[in-house]
């Protein structure tokens, strides 16, 4: 399967109306399966794909949409388990009685069901136990389903471990071969010869990442190859991507725990989750800078600059014309172990976004808020 295609697959699956996820876990994480293991199938694809920085890219987020919706689905799959144990465990003496007296009626004799007022008393009897029977085996019904739900969900979470570890291996692997797809790819246009010296001074002479963007969007360029660029950057408000599959955890100037207001968002995503371009740019500056960690500065078109801090590694050298979607950097921290994965999916409500991206802005050197220049599904999207 080429990699594009199983992306299409992975998005349209995980595009399923909300209540049928909701009503069933069970068909949500067989999806998120099929989608690992097409992502697996892209993986191989891209080996021999002639555009192997784009083949890897799409495979990436292939795995992450695939980890993402496994993970939900293993959520609200013990999200069932629990609510059903606790349905049943409420009802304990009901089912009790329930069960004792489905058990006793086969084995009573038919002496017992003859009345002592004689034939009409047992007539009566008899149509009363007619009108009970159907309503004991409905129960019983009900209770077998229930029962067979939760050895349902059991095993489906016992299942998903194998699934797991290969997804999370393979997307270990990509990462790993994007790096070297990258570190290998010299046919990028360049938009401008940069000055080692002169970003090394500039970086040095900064004490505040405001001081740093305005002096390198004093810095003078020359343009951009033609076509490689957005013509009307401005129009593009409002419709853009994030640039890494998480959510909002802070707006623009919003203050955090230590009442320090940025002007920029700050974006909760997974460990060594991709990061890309939302749009086609030019890196103006990438590495590290004052107390923000790995930085890459992004020219979409003159006089603005896009600022995304707190990378683990970054991609691509200063002067490189990137189109949108190309990947420019990975998140920190580490993979889960394949039983931590599961456990924190039903012990923390399946959240796992312990790192942190800085995205920043400007237009004319000073920030501008970003959140409505990205579409609204970006926004909101976990």
């Amino acid at each position: 399967m080429r990699p594009a295609r199983a992306l299409l697959l992975i998005l349209a699956l995980a595009g399923a109306p909300a209540a049928r996820a909701q009503t069933d876990p069970a068909e949500a994480a067989r999806t998120a399966a099929d989608a690992l293991r097409a992502a697996g199938r892209s993986l191989d694809a891209a080996e021999g794909a002639r555009d192997r920085v784009a083949a890897l890219t799409e495979t990436i987020r292939a795995y992450e949409s695939g980890l993402a919706a496994l993970r939900e689905g293993m959520r609200r799959a013990a999200i069932r388990e629990q609510s059903i144990a606790l349905v049943l465990d409420a009802r304990r003496a009901e089912i009790a009685q329930l069960l004792g007296a489905l058990s006793a009626l086969p084995q009573l004799p038919e002496t017992l069901l003859l009345h002592p007022a004689g034939p009409l008393g047992t007539a009566r009897a008899g149509m009363m136990l007619g009108d009970v029977t159907p309503a004991l085996q409905a129960e019983a019904d009900a209770l077998r389903a229930r029962l067979e739900e939760v050895a349902l969900m059991r095993a489906l979470q016992e299942s998903a471990a194998d699934t797991l570890a290969e997804g999370l291996a393979g997307a270990q692997r990509a990462r790993t071969e994007l790096s070297q797809a990258m570190s290998e790819r010299r046919d990028l246009p360049r938009r401008f010869a940069a000055d080692p010296d002169s970003l090394r001074a500039l970086v040095e002479s900064s004490d505040t990442l405001d001081g740093f963007a305005a002096g390198l969007a004093a810095t003078a360029t020359s343009t951009a190859p033609e076509g490689t660029l957005p013509q009307d950057f401005a129009a593009l408000a409002g419709r853009l991507p994030l640039p890494v599959q998480g959510t909002v955890l802070r707006g623009f100037g919003a203050a955090d725990a230590a009442g320090v207001a940025r002007p920029g968002l700050v974006l909760a995503t997974r460990p060594l989750a991709l990061v890309t371009t939302p749009v086609p740019a030019t890196i103006r500056y990438r590495g590290p800078l004052l107390d923000y960690g790995n930085v890459i500065v992004l020219e979409p078109a003159e006089g603005y600059l896009l600022v995304l801090a707190g990378l683990a590694e970054v991609y691509g050298a200063e002067g490189e014309v990137l189109p949108a979607g190309r990947p420019v950097g990975l998140m920190g921290g580490a993979d889960p172990k394949t039983a931590a994965f599961l456990d924190d999916a039903s012990d923390r409500g399946g959240d796992l976004k312990t790192e942190t991206l800085y995205m920043e802005l400007r237009r004319g050197g000073s920030p501008v808020d970003p959140e409505p220049w990205f579409a609204p599904t970006a926004r909101d999207k976990d």
